[in-house]
């Protein structure tokens, strides 16, 4: 009984030193009148890795708060915690079991890609319109219900691929559509609170979509066949103990790692998409100008580039790529019209960590997100209350991100007319 009592004092002396040392080290550089940007979130490092004497000499000498800095006291607060952990329960599977430990971070960046890239559509939408989609989880929802009346109703026995293309351009669409009818008149001077006006507008599209399908599908769940199936593999022979192995359901990496089909296929798929938007965004004059568009919508239009068009392409392909995290997931898990919903929370805090408007932050925030679940359900001995516990994660990551970062990790400032606000 030692050990669990060592352990929780160790937690509540982390957690009382680094809200201590986030609330000095902010009034510390605040009164030097320094950079204060980061100050919380170092200040909280600092404090939880090394207590007294790490708020001490930042407050001393109160450097630069550069990314190697913020890097260092974060992998030390975590060294020290999974230390703890290890110290309070030396038997779990995360501190004895290497292969376990192996698999479950594989999978956490596996599902942590998928979390990124559903959460890049929401971003998209955000740093060029500068509205928030309550949608995004309907369209993700929609991408799924396509696919499968697609491949197990309408047309049976077609190509996977030309299912998932034709759920996306569906989603395309409807959003192209619904930007066009609803949205537009926030840009023309008609409506008076754009911001809120937006949010009704997007929460109205989410229910017209989700009991719309209930209406016509009804409440029984649903789910795709396999897209594709792994071959047999081994490597380098049969005799070797270090092997690939791969089946019908899953992908076994040196006999230590098992990775479900359906996740491996569409976290292979969603980066490949992303390489497609980047090429897009960085080397086509459509990407480029979004991109003006969501740094200063009025000198976009002065350098010739129609805003209102980027608007509806940018909640267009925001929708379809959710639709499409969709419809590359509705051969993992059962479908329902109510589907959409913890996918669209998790979207709502990998947004909040990464920044609003970033990308990159939104792809990273994703990958972070996915590797707190892994760890977070494969280190519960208690298998049920550990898949009981995963949306609560996603929770805490966006408390914190909140209380000591609220800018998120790559945040950024839009330009006073950005959004034409």
């Amino acid at each position: 009984m030692e050990t669990p009592a060592i352990f929780w004092g160790v937690i509540l002396w982390m957690i009382a030193w680094g809200v201590l040392g986030s609330i000095l080290l902010r009034r510390r550089y605040f009164a030097r009148d320094l950079d204060t940007t980061n100050a919380n979130f170092v200040g909280a490092m600092a404090g939880a890795a090394l207590g007294p004497v790490g708020i001490g000499a930042l407050w001393a000498k109160t450097p630069e708060l550069t990314g190697r800095i913020i890097v260092a006291f974060a992998l030390l607060a975590v060294v020290l915690i999974a230390g703890a952990f290890a110290f309070a329960d030396p038997k779990n599977n995360c501190v004895s079991n290497g292969s376990f430990v192996a698999s479950q971070i594989t999978n956490g960046l596996i599902i942590g890609i998928i979390y990124g890239f559903m959460a890049l559509g929401l971003t998209l939408i955000f740093s060029i319109l500068g509205v928030v989609s309550f949608a995004h989880g309907e369209f993700y929802m929609i991408g799924g219900m396509l696919v499968y009346y697609i491949t197990a109703v309408w047309l049976p026995g077609i190509n996977p691929l030309l299912a998932v293309m034709g759920a996306c351009a569906i989603a395309f669409l409807i959003g192209a559509l619904f930007e066009r009818l609803m949205l537009t008149p926030m840009y023309t001077g008609k409506i008076d609170r754009p911001v809120e006006y937006g949010i009704l507008a997007t929460f109205g599209l989410a229910f017209t979509l989700q009991y719309f399908v209930q209406a016509i599908h009804g409440a029984s769940p649903v789910k795709a066949e396999r897209f594709i199936d792994f071959p047999r593999i081994r490597w380098p022979e049969d005799s070797d103990p270090l092997w690939i192995r791969a089946s019908r359901g899953n992908l076994e990496l040196f006999e230590t790692i098992s990775i479900s089909n359906p996740r491996f296929v569409a976290a292979v798929t969603c980066i490949l998409v992303l390489l497609a938007l980047l090429y897009l965004l960085h080397r086509t004059w459509t990407g480029k100008a979004l991109r003006a568009v969501s740094q200063d919508r009025d000198a976009a239009a002065i350098a010739g580039i129609d805003p209102h068009r980027m608007n509806m392409l940018a909640f267009a392909l925001g929708g379809m790529i959710a639709a499409l995290a969709g419809a590359l997931l509705v051969q993992a898990f059962s479908w329902l019209p109510q589907v959409g919903a913890i996918p669209a929370m998790r979207s709502f805090v990998i947004v909040v960590l990464g920044g609003l408007g970033s990308l990159p932050g939104a792809f990273v925030g994703g990958i972070l997100v996915g590797l707190v679940e892994a760890a977070g359900t494969g280190c519960i001995p208690d298998a049920q209350k550990a898949a009981s516990y995963i949306p609560a994660y996603g929770m805490i990551v966006l408390t914190l991100t909140l209380l000591l970062r609220p800018t998120g990790l790559f945040g950024r400032r839009f330009a006073s007319g950005a959004h034409g606000q």
